[in-house]
């Protein structure tokens, strides 16, 4: 019983011991509107690290902006890590940094949706009339 639990505290002092010597960096969010430049405010920022095969890997972390379209992140590990923006009413933005630095601020710029597109209709154009009937 001894031993295990010996075992056990000398795993978690060198886990402690890895994490300090881990670098991270402090992370500063600006998410704005790409039509006008105006701040997002309520944006969701999502973080997940990124393996080295490129495969997103476990957990992660949310933010949200603040009404000026900020938010910070203070303990990001250096490496890759994946970004994803969701706020309602834009299309979701998705991009990998790299983090190799004490400091990064990255603005992120959301576009409206575009207009869906479907087989069953035919584009309308704006100086095409409509057919006339033929009068009997």
């Amino acid at each position: 019983m001894r031993r295990t639990a010996f075992i056990v505290i000398v795993m978690l002092l060198a886990g402690v011991a890895v994490a300090a010597d881990q670098k991270t960096s402090e992370l500063k969010f600006t998410v704005l509107k790409d039509e006008n430049g105006k701040p997002v405010r309520n944006a969701s920022v999502v973080l997940h690290p990124v393996e080295k095969d490129g495969k997103q890997g476990k957990g992660g972390y949310e933010l949200k902006t603040d009404p000026e379209g900020q938010a910070s992140f203070s303990a990001a590990p250096y490496g890759k890590i994946r970004v994803q923006v969701l706020a309602r009413g834009f299309q979701t933005f998705g991009e990998d940094y790299e983090i190799n630095e004490p400091q990064h601020e990255i603005v992120i710029k959301l576009k409206k949706p575009q207009a869906q597109y479907s087989i069953y209709e035919q584009p309308k154009k704006a100086d095409e009339k409509k057919p006339e009937k033929p009068k009997d």
